[in-house]
């Protein structure tokens, strides 16, 4: 089976959604998404949008706070154009119908914006707790109803089709589409096109505890590194300080928002902690609060902290956060007066694939936005709030770029079907289940909040073994989404593994036992794999 576009995305969160829209008014579409199209880490993002729409607020304000939160890697002037891009974005998102939450002040109604750590302002756009959904509800309904997009939903992109035909014929190696698994059918089948957007989102899902949903598999950057783009920055996983802490509690994440709100992280007896860590307390930022978090319960031996929102009254706490108290009720957890259990989990992936200011990568007709690209927005520790804005403002950047360079007359080239080879159906399925587990549970032991050079070096011998088990293990059998899926995974965890193992000091979200200082004169620059690296 062969399908031919102008554009295909691949992912169906805010930053595909949001492309796809944008090219879909000079262009074919065909939409590519793993399960069905509102699932993506979009759809569970609770915080809101980060955007300077506040009377005493400013770019500059946002951009330094960016700045601060980066810890030096940012590259300021894409942080800018993103802050400044902001406002304007919003307004295209209430245009198309998402519904903001809203306040009253004199006889205007104006969006009530929210505080988030390490912002200096109210400047957090959301829809109560459920901006995440408010805003892929809307894009997908213009997605659906625009008659240029073609959405393929349960289909899992394989590998990118690189050929070396381009328009000005200078035999440079370039991407035209991707070979795509049908889920429902196991049958592999080529989505050809003139441009390639990757929107996969993160790769939270290479750790054991992960704040991401299940389709965060790390799958655009794989596919881009193994095509031959280079990637960036990989070392820098952030990891959320407030997970649920529950047994029944799969993944559910509690918003930085409520920290904003007055929030106080407490130890099992009642202390607050954060004050000893960071003069912001508990509005410091996410990596300070994770490796404090992580800190506290090494010495305690305690198996969580505690979030307290009873400073908040009940009425107050059920209108902002309706989704997280309704949540804590079904496992018996009453945040208006009961403490919250929480901990550290993956949460997400600062690295990825390089991009210049339009979402270009290394690879001609490739472009990558969101969480699965490195723009150069968050540094060493993406600011929160900052991620739903950065694929707003890069899926209008890079569509407009797309756009202008679309030239229909171009014959996409003849790309053969994928080959099967030899590969027959499985009889030892647990290998896939026994390896994901493994390279997921040392990644967290070996390559989580805190490292040091002997566990970097545990994590490499291990991930080298076990990468050659599952390489021998994809070509001998054929493809699922499972082996499909664990690829990826053990060639993100790779890359990771590879970058923290470059940085010989702490910055932002890595954090290494052997070298605890920052270290500008050596390490104030970016972690590049391939390329010119």
């Amino acid at each position: 089976m062969q399908i031919k576009s102008d554009f295909l995305v691949i992912g169906s969160g805010i930053a595909g959604l949001s492309f796809a829209l944008k090219a879909a008014k000079c262009g074919t579409v065909s939409l590519v998404t793993k399960r069905e199209i509102r699932e993506s880490a979009t759809y569970y993002a609770q915080g809101g949008i980060a955007a300077v729409l506040g009377p005493d607020d400013s770019f500059e304000d946002h951009i330094n706070d960016t700045l601060v939160a980066g810890a030096g890697l940012c590259d300021p002037k894409i942080v800018a154009l993103t802050v400044k891009d902001g406002p304007a974005r919003i307004l295209e998102l209430i245009t198309l119908g998402a519904r903001f939450s809203t306040k009253r002040e004199g006889e205007e109604q104006r969006l009530d914006l929210g505080m988030e750590g390490c912002h200096s302002n109210r400047r957090i756009v959301h829809a109560g707790d459920f901006t995440g959904i408010e805003v892929e509800n809307a894009l997908v309904k213009a997605v659906l109803e625009n008659p240029n997009i073609a959405v393929f939903e349960n289909r899992i992109a394989v590998d990118l089709i690189t050929h070396s035909k381009f328009v000005d014929d200078s035999g440079e190696e370039a991407v035209w589409g991707a070979y795509v698994l049908d889920k429902d059918t196991g049958k592999i089948g080529s989505f050809l096109a003139r441009s390639t957007l990757l929107a996969t989102g993160g790769a939270g899902k290479v750790y054991i505890y992960t704040t991401n949903p299940d389709v965060a598999t790390g799958d655009g950057v794989a596919m881009a590194w193994r095509a031959g783009a280079p990637v960036v920055n990989m070392e820098f996983m952030q990891f959320h300080p407030t997970c649920l802490y529950h047994s029944k509690a799969k993944n559910f994440l509690i918003s930085e928002a409520l920290r904003g709100e007055g929030g106080i992280l407490r130890l099992k007896n009642g202390e607050a902690f954060m004050a000893r860590h960071h003069k912001m307390a508990d509005l410091a930022p996410r990596d300070i609060v994770a490796r404090a978090i992580d800190y506290e319960l090494k010495q305690s031996g305690d198996d969580c902290v505690f979030l307290d929102m009873t400073s908040n009254s009940p009425g107050f706490i059920k209108e902002r956060f309706p989704n997280i108290h309704e949540n804590c009720l079904k496992f018996g957890i009453d945040m208006t007066k009961d403490l919250i259990p929480v901990v550290p989990a993956a949460h997400y992936t600062c690295g990825g694939i390089k991009t210049d200011s339009d979402g270009r990568t290394g690879l001609r007709g490739l472009y990558a936005i969101g969480e699965c690209a490195s723009t150069g927005l968050h540094g060493a520790n993406r600011l929160a709030s900052n991620s739903l804005l950065e694929g707003l403002v890069f899926a209008d950047r890079a569509a407009n770029a797309a756009c202008a360079l679309l030239d229909k007359e171009v014959e996409i080239p003849a790309i053969p079907e994928w080959q099967t080879g030899g590969a027959v159906n499985s009889d030892e399925a647990v290998i896939i289940s026994q390896n994901w587990d493994e390279v997921r549970r040392f990644m967290w032991n070996y390559v989580g909040i805190v490292r040091s050079d002997k566990r970097l070096e545990r994590a490499r011998r291990r991930m080298k073994n076990l990468k050659e088990e599952i390489n021998e293990y994809y070509w001998d059998f054929t493809m699922t989404s499972d082996l499909v899926e664990l690829r990826n995974v053990a060639t993100i965890a790779e890359l990771i593994i590879k970058s923290a193992s470059k940085r010989k000091e702490s910055r932002g979200l890595h954090y290494n036992l052997d070298y605890p200082e920052t270290d500008d004169e050596h390490f104030k620059k970016d972690t590049v794999l391939g390329g010119d690296e």
